[in-house]
């Protein structure tokens, strides 16, 4: 990441947010924001998205900092570390649920502040960077025939037959497809791969899934079963997918 690292900071305590910011700005992060209100960062992030949030679990207002993660989750993907004074287990377990980056109990020493912000830092270098290397080994990492696909795994091209195929499942810009004996990453988005998959064997059921027809066990009103995973089914798809069963 070439540029600065972006953290808005949502504290509604004005002097501990404020002396955040100098540390972090001293420390060569820009500061996007300090942000007292879960409404007004939920807006705030909508203009200018930053790297890392910093929220504050205890925020005054209609929305406290779970709860604003939670809003502001459904539309981005941004690393949240969280700061309260309330460490109890049901604060750490609800914030826990959001999958946080990092979780620090005030008071807090700089160090310990410095320390979270760098740990994520470079999870966000190593997840770029590993974005760039696979997409630099292009789309031509995986072929699919009519009875089988190629894919890379392990620095090797290996066969997989579609018959064995159970699911594939979105994962941003990857694809994890699972048959019955492993898992493989696939660097192409479902929307591609849904397109190259022959029509005949697969259908998908739901934003982030496409499932193999003749693995599915079950069909219930808001999922369907194949092995023992439940997979969601849009309402959307549901028609189109009891249409195809019906042609087993």
């Amino acid at each position: 990441m070439g540029k600065p690292v972006k953290i808005l900071i949502v504290e509604d305590e004005m002097l501990i947010a404020a002396n955040i910011s100098l540390q972090l700005t001293t420390l060569g992060y820009e500061v996007t924001g300090i942000i007292p209100r879960g409404e007004e960062a939920i807006v705030h992030i909508k203009e200018n998205k930053p790297d890392i949030l910093l929220m504050d679990i205890n925020l005054k207002g209609k929305l406290n900092g779970i709860e604003t993660v939670k809003e502001i989750q459904k539309s981005f993907s941004i690393s949240v570390i969280y700061l309260t004074a309330n460490a109890d287990d049901d604060h750490f377990n609800r914030a826990k649920a959001t999958n946080p980056a990092a979780f620090i109990s005030k008071p807090f020493k700089k160090l310990d502040l410095q320390r979270a912000i760098e740990l994520v830092t470079n999870q966000l270098k190593s997840t770029e960077n590993a974005e760039l290397n696979n997409l630099e080994q292009g789309k031509s990492d995986t072929f699919i025939l009519s009875d089988c696909i190629f894919v890379r795994h392990h620095e090797k091209m290996v066969k997989v037959n579609i018959n064995d195929i159970l699911y594939i499942e979105a994962e941003r810009n990857y694809c994890r497809i699972y048959s019955k004996e492993k898992e493989y990453l696939l660097v192409m988005t479902l929307k591609d791969i849904s397109v190259k998959l022959p029509q005949k064997h697969f259908i998908r059921v739901h934003r982030s899934y496409v499932v193999n027809l003749s693995q599915i066990n079950e069909v219930a009103t808001s999922h369907i079963v194949i092995g023992r995973k439940a997979i969601p089914l849009s309402k959307s798809f549901k028609e189109e997918l009891l249409k195809r069963l019906q042609t087993i």
